[in-house]
């Protein structure tokens, strides 16, 4: 069976980004500039099944923005990398995740085009989950992710009271939708009828 891994690396004036990814599972390593920014991505890559090998470095005595959104744009690449044509994926998914009080819900199509949609309780769009790192920094990673992964992301927080459990939820939601939406079928098509996702 073929492997689906993927090698990415990304040097900018702003960061420095290197990411191994394995969509069939493995360790995962994640070293990065903020403890929960970490703790988020373990959280993806656990629910997800990936294993994962992060090392990434930004400009982040400005703020986390540049990581965040890179790291973002680095392991959508290293997904589109790690899918190739895409046939064999079921390629549409959706999870719920709770955590607590907050519920999350990730829709997902492998669509082969990058489409981002956010949705957030008002009162906690301008929450601040920790001292360094904004609830609206969970918005910018995956915006980067789904543009760079070429795929359709639909990711709602349905309710929460606390800023840390609505980006963990939202978190692991969109593990779960793309641990099924990866997930190999029998078959060894392009599940689309215009025959192809990566075009």
């Amino acid at each position: 069976m073929k492997e689906r891994t993927a090698r990415r690396e990304r040097s900018t004036g702003e960061t420095r980004i290197r990411l191994a990814l394995d969509l069939d599972g493995g360790e995962r390593k994640i070293d990065v500039p903020d403890s929960f920014f970490a703790h988020m991505l373990d959280a993806l890559a656990t629910h997800a099944g990936f294993g994962i090998d992060l090392e990434a470095r930004g400009d982040t005595e400005i703020d986390l923005h540049h990581t965040v959104e890179d790291v973002g744009i680095v392991f959508g690449d290293a997904l589109q990398q790690a899918l190739g044509e895409r046939r064999s994926v079921v390629r549409f998914a959706h999870a719920y995740a709770p955590l607590d009080e907050a519920l999350a819900r990730a829709v997902v199509d492998l669509s082969g085009r990058g489409f981002f949609e956010w949705q957030v309780p008002p009162e906690l769009e301008q929450v601040w989950v920790t001292r360094d790192f904004p609830l609206t920094l969970v918005a910018d990673f995956f915006q980067a992710f789904a543009d760079r992964g070429r795929l359709t992301l639909h990711l709602t927080v349905l309710s929460a009271r606390n800023g840390h459990h609505a980006a963990e939820a939202a978190f692991k939601a969109v593990a779960l939708a793309l641990r099924q939406a990866v997930t190999r079928r029998d078959s060894s098509e392009v599940p689309s009828t215009k025959g192809t996702l990566s075009e």
